[in-house]
């Protein structure tokens, strides 16, 4: 069994690595209580010795398959399963967890694209096909933690608490047939289905609209519960987050006309679903 299939690498200086290191030395330990040596745990695992000593040193992220099946094999009565939710949110890169964490946050969400769909709104197969087209190309192991942390970042659209969100895409977003025309066609039935959600406006942006403020790049604004923000956008502070109020008032200033410029909700939803009947 190719190693990658049992967890992901850990990322230098990643915050997260002393509770992976952690979690690899009960792992030994219940090995060696069993009286197990690392081979024979890899061969009751289906895996090489080798990927056993890179979880048991913290160097590899064990997946909760792999938790559930070690747990039973050392019989470690549920500690080893106790970390699966753990790990399962280690896998994801840094950057990811970070932004994860300020959209589990948010009670409104204000998101402009102007290059790709935005993560929220697609589909695992467009995402793949996206990840896909990067340069230097992603290896199996990086595309498959890449493509499980984009999906796992759209649980805010179905938790029972969730945000309002608002989006406006370029058209543009909207007709590049990422990975092929089957694909493109089921991510535009994917976003009637998510514009259609109580708490979503889903808006489109015409190329034909000569000025507005969003050709410097992406615009995201973060708003919480306690009336504070973050906010980023691609050619204004440095593309660095930001959460002084100064910087968010540039951020909604710009998000407000873009949005008063797009179609509205209805007319977006309108031009989608041509667009669909068009492929």
């Amino acid at each position: 069994m190719d190693s990658d299939e049992a967890g992901w690498a850990v990322e230098p200086g990643d915050e997260i690595a002393p509770l992976v290191e952690a979690v690899g030395h009960l792992i030994r330990t219940c090995r060696e209580e069993a009286g197990m040596r690392a081979a024979e745990f890899g061969e009751a695992m289906g895996y090489g010795e080798d990927l056993i000593r890179k979880v048991e040193r913290g160097v590899r992220i064990p997946r909760a398959d792999f938790l559930d099946k070690a747990d039973k094999v050392l019989n470690a009565r549920g500690h080893l399963q106790a970390f699966k939710e753990d790990m399962e949110k280690a896998r994801y890169p840094k950057k990811v967890r970070e932004l994860a964490q300020l959209e589990e946050r948010a009670v409104e969400l204000q998101l402009y694209g102007n290059h790709n769909l935005h993560g929220l709104l697609q589909t695992p197969e467009y995402a793949r096909a996206l990840l896909g087209t990067r340069r230097p190309k992603l290896s199996a192991g990086e595309m498959e933690r890449a493509l499980a942390a984009r999906m796992a970042r759209q649980s805010i659209l179905e938790r029972e608490s969730a945000p309002e969100l608002s989006f406006v895409q370029e058209q543009v977003t909207l007709e590049r047939p990422v990975g092929g025309k089957m694909v493109l066609s089921r991510q535009l039935e994917h976003l009637v289905e998510v514009a259609r959600l109580p708490n979503v406006e889903l808006q489109v942006m015409p190329t034909a609209r000569a000025e507005h403020p969003g050709t410097g790049g992406r615009i995201q604004v973060l708003k919480f519960a306690d009336g504070t923000g973050a906010g980023r956008t691609d050619d204004e502070f440095g593309g660095r987050p930001v959460s002084d109020p100064r910087q968010l008032r540039i951020l909604e200033l710009r998000y407000g006309i873009i949005r008063a410029q797009a179609l509205s909700p209805g007319e977006s939803l309108d031009f989608i679903e041509q667009a669909l009947g068009e492929l």
